[in-house]
C-alpha cells in the first residue's frame, strides 16, 4: 500500500531531537512530525536560533527522514495566541511540510457558554490566507471534550469551506476524549479526514494509556478497510503517549516505534 507513513517526534516526548531522529531512522521510516508545542514538546520551535535549525534540517537529511508536517498545537480559540501559531506555519514552510496539525482548543466565551460550530469556524477560516501564503494544509486534530469525534471537526471543516482545512483523526483521542468506537465515528467523517494519527489505546477509556500499535484494543484493520474502501489515501503518524508515568528510559521508547514498524509491515504497509 502506497502511503505516506510519520512518526510523530512527540512519541519521543522528554528525549532530544537527535534521539527521535536516530529511533525513526533505526526503525525504518522514511518521514517525520515534527513537534512543536510550546511548554510541552519544542523539538524544533520558532524562537530556536537560525543556526540551530539549519542543524535540525541537515540531521533529517543525512538521515534519510522528510519532515513532511508539523505538531504546531496552539488553542485556535484564544486571540493571543494566534500570533504563535502563525510563526508555526511560517517555520513549517521552513521545513518544506506540507502539514500542519493543531487541536482547536476549549471554545467557551466569558459566561463559559460553548461556543458554537459557526463561530469556531470563522476563528479557523482567518487562517486560510496564512495557508495559501505558505502552502500548507491544517489538519484539526480531535482532542479535548467539545472537538473529541471526527463528526464535529468534519462538520467545522464543511463550514470553514477551504481545501486546506481538514480533519486529523486520531484513532485512540477519539476514545479517550470522545467516548466513541472509532470504526463507527470514522464513517461519519472519512470524506473530510486529511491526515491521521495512528495512535493505539489500552486500558479503559478515560485511562492515558497509549502503547506501541497492535498493543492495544484499536481495530486498526476495520480502520484501515474503511480507508481503503473509501479510496482516502491520507498520511499516517504514528503517536504514542504511554502511561501517565511515561516511559522508563530511550530503549523503551525505541522498542515501541520499531514494534508499531513491525506491527504495519505484518498489515502489508511499505514504510
Amino acid at each position: 500500500m502506497d502511503r505516506i507513513i510519520a512518526v510523530n517526534s512527540n512519541c519521543y516526548h522528554g528525549f532530544s531531537i537527535e534521539e527521535a531522529i536516530e529511533g525513526i531512522r533505526k526503525a525504518g521510516f522514511h518521514y517525520i512530525e515534527l513537534t512543536a508545542t510550546k511548554g510541552w514538546t519544542e523539538h524544533v520551535f520558532p524562537d530556536q536560533s537560525f543556526e540551530r535549525l539549519l542543524e535540525v534540517k541537515d540531521m533529517l537529511d543525512r538521515a534519510g527522514i522528510i519532515p513532511f508536517s508539523m505538531s504546531g498545537h496552539c488553542n485556535l480559540m484564544d486571540t493571543e495566541r494566534i500570533g504563535d501559531f502563525i510563526k508555526n506555519i511560517r517555520l513549517a514552510a521552513f521545513f518544506g511540510c506540507d502539514y500542519i496539525v493543531s487541536s482547536i482548543g476549549e471554545a467557551h466565551i466569558k459566561d463559559n457558554a460553548v461556543v458554537d460550530n459557526q463561530t469556531v469556524a470563522g476563528y479557523i477560516a482567518e487562517l486560510v490566507p496564512y495557508l495559501e501564503k505558505y502552502g500548507l494544509t491544517l489538519v484539526l486534530e480531535t482532542h479535548g471534550k467539545e472537538h473529541g469525534t471526527g463528526k464535529v471537526l468534519s462538520e467545522i471543516a464543511e463550514l470553514v469551506g477551504s481545501e486546506r482545512v481538514k480533519v486529523n483523526y486520531d484513532t485512540a483521542n477519539v476514545i479517550f476524549y470522545g467516548r466513541v468506537d472509532p470504526c463507527e465515528d470514522l464513517a461519519n467523517c472519512i470524506h473530510n479526514v486529511g491526515y491521521m494519527h495512528l495512535k493505539d489505546k489500552a486500558g479503559a477509556d478515560d485511562v492515558w494509556d497509549f502503547p506501541a500499535l497492535g498493543k492495544g484494543r484499536v481495530d486498526f484493520p476495520g480502520v484501515f478497510g474503511m480507508l481503503e474502501k473509501a479510496g482516502n489515501n491520507c498520511p499516517f503518524s504514528i503517536e504514542i503517549e504511554f502511561t501517565a508515568a511515561g516511559p522508563r528510559n530511550l530503549a523503551e521508547v525505541d522498542q515501541a516505534i520499531q514494534d508499531s514498524a513491525d506491527y504495519l509491515r505484518a498489515q502489508g504497509y511499505t514504510l
